[in-house]
């Protein structure tokens, strides 16, 4: 029954009423007393249908209140949740799987493991509460050394990847508090499930920070012409990551970054161009470890050395995408104090790095920062397609400054890494991928010079 539908409209029960009285009159015609006690009861049973009435109209709308109030199911390619029908409160549960298998070849390191790996297993509990304040959780059970300062890169451990609130009272103006991905790297902003390449450029895993704890105030202005971001940080080494416990000195990093877009509102050519730079300016606790395009292998690391005040990270950064073409370019440079185990030596070396990644959607489905959504999902029967097919292409180089002082120096190493990748995507649907690559890794400088690394690797994909 709907809520404003009454079981008895009240005109026609009073013609039924005054139908049976009209039946009644002729035997009660000379007597008004009769008459009268006819009168009252009408008006009693008159009364008594107003509340019964009533009555329903208050029962519909208890059902309609329970209706509002219940929460909504929701089960999609964004994973699974519930959600108020006033959109203020919602929660959601999303993963991410990536299972390889990845092969060296190469003289440069010839004692490199092949095999299968689980990259990353994350599952992810993320909601807004009161429409304006969000949170999200993610820890890792697949850590192959992403980000990592103490594991190597094929050693398995837990821990938390992100744990952050927000914000979001303006659009405009939004604050971030936890651990996440400081607003720096272009490609390290993309979604692990978005990335073109089974492993992140250069730039992104050697150079900038991967993930930090601190506060950072972000926000979209100039009709989301223009987005910008600043941020305070504990400090993390190049490429790291760090964890969610205290900082172990009272210096910290600052973040900036702005990023434009301004054709984004457009119907030109131009619309999906993007350009902006980035920077960090503090003092970190260590330094890197510089891996080559497999991420397995190092290619250089300082010998005895430490940090010696403060270090500055300047990043710009662009990409292109039109119709099926996607381009992205980013360039990182780090000047870093240093000093020597005996502190008598000491060097501002700045390294370098950069990378240009380019795709093509064989399919013709529109590229973009945010993935891929196949024109056709992968499936059997009469309405079956094929799904997306992508191929990639990658140059890129890692770059240790020359001037640096053979005391720093030493062990297995290279000065340079110049590698190309080419690579094929198949996107089953919006949260299935098969990623096939293949990049060649020249060494140059050092005792690893005019050496190279043959890396070739398979990944299925499955993030909701």
């Amino acid at each position: 029954m709907n809520p404003g539908q009454k079981t008895l409209g009240r005109p026609f029960s009073r013609l039924l009423i005054a139908s049976a009285i009209a039946a009644t009159l002729p035997a009660y015609a000379n007597d008004a007393s009769e008459i009268e006690k006819l009168k009252a009861q009408i008006e009693e049973l008159d009364q008594k249908l107003k509340i019964l009435g009533r009555k329903q109209e208050l029962v519909n709308e208890d059902l309609a209140a329970k209706q509002k109030a219940a929460p909504t199911v929701t089960a999609s390619d964004r994973g699974f949740g519930f959600k108020s029908q006033d959109g203020q409160f919602e929660y959601r549960f999303r993963g991410i799987i990536h299972a390889d298998y990845r092969e060296f070849g190469g003289d440069a390191f010839p004692t490199a493991n092949d095999g299968f790996l689980a990259r990353r297993v994350r599952p992810t509990f993320e909601g807004t509460v009161f429409g304006k304040y969000g949170f999200r959780f993610t820890p890792e059970f697949a850590e192959s050394g992403d980000g990592s300062s103490t594991s190597a890169p094929n050693q398995n451990r837990s821990r938390v990847v992100d744990a952050y609130l927000d914000i979001r009272h303006d659009p405009s103006f939004q604050i971030r508090i936890g651990k996440f991905k400081p607003f720096v790297g272009l490609e390290r902003l993309q979604s692990a499930s978005d990335i073109k390449f089974i492993e992140r450029s250069y730039v992104s895993n050697n150079f900038l920070p991967n993930r930090d704890f601190g506060i950072s105030v972000f926000g979209d202005v100039l009709g989301k012409r223009l987005n910008y971001a600043v941020g305070v940080f504990n400090g993390v080494r190049d490429g790291g990551d760090i964890s969610t416990a205290q900082d172990a000195n009272s210096k910290k990093t600052y973040a900036a970054r702005v990023f434009a877009t301004p054709f984004i509102e457009s119907d030109s050519v131009l619309k999906g161009l993007g350009v902006g730079i980035a920077g960090t300016s503090g003092n970190v606790d260590a330094l890197p470890t510089y891996r080559s395009g497999g991420f397995q292998n190092t290619v250089f690391t300082y010998n005895g050395a430490s940090t010696n005040g403060t270090q500055t990270r300047l990043s710009p950064q662009a990409y292109f995408y039109h119709g099926p073409l996607g381009l992205m370019y980013e360039y990182a440079e780090v000047s870093q104090p240093i000093r020597n185990a005996g502190s008598t030596v000491t060097t501002k070396p700045k390294n370098s790095a950069w990378h240009l990644t380019a795709s093509w959607l064989l399919t013709g489905e529109d590229a973009s920062f945010r993935g891929v959504k196949p024109f056709s999902r992968f499936q059997s029967g009469p309405e079956g397609g094929w799904g997306a097919f992508e191929v990639v292409a990658r140059l890129q180089e890692n770059q240790i400054d020359r001037n640096l002082p053979a005391t720093f120096q030493s062990g297995q190493y290279a000065l340079g890494a110049k590698s190309s990748a080419i690579g094929l995507n198949w996107y089953l649907n919006e949260s299935s991928k098969v990623a096939l690559n293949y990049e060649v890794t020249e060494l140059v400088g050092g005792t690893l010079d005019s050496t190279t690394e043959r890396f070739a690797a398979a990944r299925y994909q499955l993030s909701f």
